[in-house]
């Protein structure tokens, strides 16, 4: 489940990355594709905040800039 601060559109595509690893672990980050599920507005933000589902179609790896 990911946020947003706007509404998007069900069916449309969405980009997001995600970081994996430990805090004392190297992290690896995937750039990722995948279209939107459905989505609510946030009823723990007092700002219009959204939680979005969405699938992941395809991925790739980003290396660090370091």
């Amino acid at each position: 489940m990911f946020t947003s601060e706007r509404e998007l559109d069900v069916g449309g595509p969405l980009e997001y990355v995600i970081t994996l690893g430990a805090p004392s672990d190297q992290p690896v980050s995937l750039r990722c594709i995948g279209k939107v599920v459905r989505y609510q507005r946030s009823t723990d933000s007092s700002e219009p905040v959204f939680d979005i589902a969405a699938t992941l179609e395809r991925y790739e790896f980003v290396r660090s800039e370091s």
